[in-house]
């Protein structure tokens, strides 16, 4: 029987042993772990989240593993559940089709495809599409609506057996799963199997300087094996002959990095995008310890913020709810230390509601219930989406109640702004 967690002694982008720890955050369960009510008695442990650089390449990572089985099992999130990324997949779709030059019926592959959102856009402008994705429940679901998704994880066995079923692909894409891959050497390989020669592999995952300069620290948890920045990235695709060619920012994820990888002779041409983040990653001390000691300093005054306000309403008999039922919510609730403070969570994702937060059994109901129990405040957990949460939620501002933004800045809003 596996453990259910491990522990690497190396850099799973160079094999270095170096590795420093530069952020720590509180222990927690498995971030998306909302379980139902029969299963309120079984025990949910607390992992810990620690972030170590490599000295050697400069990748940020967790070096503790928890099993694949245990984190992806009854995986929750469907990408269509978040706001926004739909539109911004296709966007995505027609850009990256153009770039590439992809004609109709060229093959293409998303690895961690999920619901097939992405791959719906592919298909849309006559692309052929194959998915890939470990969790089966999804992956079935994906292949009814009429994506073809293999139930998987990929490896280099997968690869081969998917060249010799389906061809080459012309472009092969991974978008916010690749942070999520603890053995990186094992993928690249097996990307360099599937992709053809003149084929393109382009990867989306949150940029470890956005999240740094941004704030959005709550994007490290226990899926977030590695926090992707351009220096240790060149250096993990030319280790197996591929070259990142280009990166392209994305605001998504609070922050991101769209990287281009090919063959030597592929058909994209340097941009100089590569050099120009090279350059900032440089500048702003991205691999230097005192930068992630600031960087701490300022998120644990937030929390210190926070918790003191909550605790102090909540010794009034005020009552609180969290908005935002999602891993990242996880994360910032047991970093800040504020579940003691919470009555319950809500949540616009049906597959959240009706259900309880990990670890701390927190219900999770629609936002509906806003404007009918009128909590006196309201703190947003998912503080990236605030403006929109509010907007959609007037009623319940003008009925008196508050909204808390925790990050970036500490944030009290009333309906009389």
């Amino acid at each position: 029987m596996r453990d259910a967690i491990h522990r690497r002694n190396t850099c799973r982008g160079c094999d270095g042993h170096d590795l420093e720890m530069v952020f720590s955050l509180k222990p927690s369960p498995i971030g998306d772990a909302y379980v139902t009510s029969e299963k309120l008695n079984v025990n949910q442990p607390n992992y810990p989240i620690d972030l170590y650089m490599c000295k050697s390449c400069g990748l940020a990572q967790l070096i503790d593993v928890i099993d694949p089985d245990i984190l992806y099992g009854e995986y929750l999130y469907v990408t269509s559940s978040s706001t926004g990324l739909s539109g911004h997949f296709q966007a995505y779709a027609d850009s990256v089709i153009n770039l590439c030059g992809l004609k109709p019926g060229s093959l293409v592959v998303d690895l961690g495809s999920n619901d097939g959102t992405l791959l719906r856009h592919f298909q849309r402008r006559g692309m052929s599409v194959l998915g890939v994705e470990p969790a089966a429940h999804i992956a079935a679901k994906a292949t009814t609506s009429g994506i073809m998704t293999i139930d998987d994880f990929f490896s280099p066995d997968l690869a081969k057996k998917m060249v010799a079923n389906h061809g080459h692909a012309k472009l092969i894409t991974a978008n916010n799963v690749f942070a999520n891959i603890d053995d990186l050497m094992s993928w690249v390989a097996a990307i360099n199997e599937l992709l053809d020669d003149d084929g393109v592999f382009v990867f989306e995952s949150y940029y470890l300087a956005d999240l740094v300069q941004n704030m959005v620290f709550d994007f490290i948890y226990h899926e977030h094996l590695s926090s992707f920045s351009v220096r240790p990235m060149q250096a993990l695709f030319e280790r197996v002959g591929l070259e990142l060619v280009a990166v392209e920012r994305v605001a998504t994820k609070g922050g991101s990095l769209r990287y281009f990888v090919q063959r030597s002779n592929g058909p994209l041409k340097k941009d100089g995008s590569v050099v120009e983040m090279l350059a900032l990653e440089e500048s702003m001390g991205l691999y230097r310890i005192e930068t992630f000691m600031a960087y701490a300093d300022k998120i644990n005054a937030l929390k210190e913020r926070t918790k003191s306000f909550l605790a102090k309403v909540k010794s009034e008999g005020k009552s609180i709810a969290g908005f935002g039922a999602s891993i990242t919510g996880t994360t910032l609730i047991y970093h800040f230390e504020i579940g003691e403070y919470l009555d319950y969570l809500v949540d616009d994702n049906l597959a959240k509601q009706g259900r309880f937060s990990p670890g701390l059994h927190l219900p999770v109901v629609s936002s509906s219930v806003l404007c009918e129990r009128n909590p006196d405040y309201v703190i947003i957990l998912a503080w990236r989406f605030a403006e929109t949460i509010i907007s959609r939620n007037r009623c319940y501002l003008e009925g008196g109640g508050h909204f808390i933004i925790p990050v970036p800045e500490f944030n009290l809003i009333t309906g009389e702004e």
